[in-house]
């Protein structure tokens, strides 16, 4: 990987559909304990404004889980499913507008092995991040951020995945998107 030029703030500041095209194939880097994780963006799925069922802003609500997805874009809402499993996400638009990117697989570019950052759960365990990235401003960050990558992606899209208690509308809308025949894209 060639350096590249960290994602300024308003690459973020757009809508979350056009945001979730332009960072596929972006470069995400974690610092930890002094070595660079590197991977490349291939899966991110959209979670637009307070109308979104799906949503953790769903009705207007601001909760203290939610408010990071209020941020101006370019800050990080993470937050805890099942227990388990660490969900990172992306805000996006503008200040006091809750809209957001769950990235939900990335291809190994350093320090990864193979497959191991499929699926949203497992990329936030290798690329250690948990609750201490919450509101965290990737456009400042010095142990988190996102670079250019001036490869171009053919992208597809496709329904959003496990969100069927938002109804059969919210569940169907294709605001799931991926780089076309990436094999690291989640099952």
């Amino acid at each position: 990987m060639k350096p590249t030029k960290k994602l300024s703030r308003s690459f973020y500041t757009r809508p979350a559909l056009t945001v979730a095209r332009d960072i596929l194939g972006k470069y995400i880097i974690r610092v930890y304990r002094g070595r660079k994780i590197i991977g490349k963006i291939v899966e991110v799925e959209v979670y637009y404004s307070a109308k979104d069922r799906a949503s953790h802003a769903f009705g207007g609500k601001v909760t203290e889980r939610n408010r990071a997805e209020y941020l101006v874009g370019g800050h990080v809402y993470i937050y805890l499913v099942y227990g388990l499993h660490w969900q990172f996400n992306i805000s996006t638009g503008p200040e006091g507008h809750p809209e957001c990117l769950l990235v939900r697989a990335v291809e190994p570019v350093q320090g990864l092995r193979d497959r191991e950052a499929s699926g949203p759960g497992k990329f936030c365990k290798v690329f250690k991040l948990n609750k201490s990235f919450y509101g965290e401003d990737l456009t400042e960050s010095k142990s988190l951020w996102l670079e250019d990558n001036p490869e171009k992606v053919k992208i597809k899209k496709g329904p959003r995945i496990g969100i069927d208690y938002a109804g059969p509308h919210w569940a169907k809308i294709p605001w799931r998107f991926f780089v076309k025949d990436n094999p690291y894209v989640s099952k």
